[in-house]
């Protein structure tokens, strides 16, 4: 008596794809988020986290690239240390040094860059897409994350915004950098063709 059943696909191959690359996606910035370097004074430390956030929006969209920013951040809240320095938890992206803003900066940043790129929320091959437009979805991605992480951490370690912004303007040519590695290493290890 052998029954024969037919297969049924709950989750499609493409889903299983994406959310696969979103999750090493996360577990890539966590990576990055170890190479960080503790200015002097009190200013934040220099890391690779931004990284993620690119890749994130380059290669995964808006929905997926914010997945893995998200899950990236769940972890992190959780208690895993993932965070810059080997940081963790809720306290320390509400409060911490300030930057906790820079992490949900992340996320915003890598939807917003997958929006741009892939111009709707499903993935299309990067090789369609020019270098221009992903320049300037990074570059709208490095303005959000600005645009969320200084005024929190205004509010978190009572600054005016005026004396934020200037605390974080120097990493800005850093970012800038990070934002053209991203492009070339996407773009196979180079940005002009000569």
């Amino acid at each position: 008596m052998s029954q024969e059943h037919e297969s049924v696909d709950l989750v499609g191959d493409d889903a299983v794809e994406y959310f696969a690359k979103a999750v090493l996606i996360a577990a890539l910035t966590a990576g990055l988020a170890q190479v960080s370097i503790q200015l002097p004074g009190s200013l934040p430390p220099f890391s690779l986290q931004p990284f993620g956030a690119f890749f994130a929006g380059l290669l995964l969209g808006p929905v997926w690239g914010g997945l893995a920013l998200a899950v990236y951040l769940l972890a992190g809240i959780a208690g895993a240390p993932v965070f810059s320095s080997g940081n963790a938890g809720l306290g320390y992206v509400l409060v911490g040094q300030g930057t906790g803003g820079f992490l949900v900066g992340f996320l915003v940043g890598a939807v917003v860059a997958g929006g741009i790129v892939h111009r709707g929320v499903t993935p299309r091959p990067l090789d369609e897409v020019g270098v221009p437009i992903q320049v300037a979805g990074l570059l709208a991605a490095l303005v959000a994350i600005y645009a969320v992480g200084v005024p929190w951490m205004s509010s978190v370690l009572g600054l005016e915004l005026g004396r934020a912004a200037s605390i974080m303007a120097p990493y800005v040519p850093f970012d800038l950098l990070k934002l053209a590695i991203a492009v070339g290493i996407v773009q196979g290890g180079y940005l002009v063709r000569e």
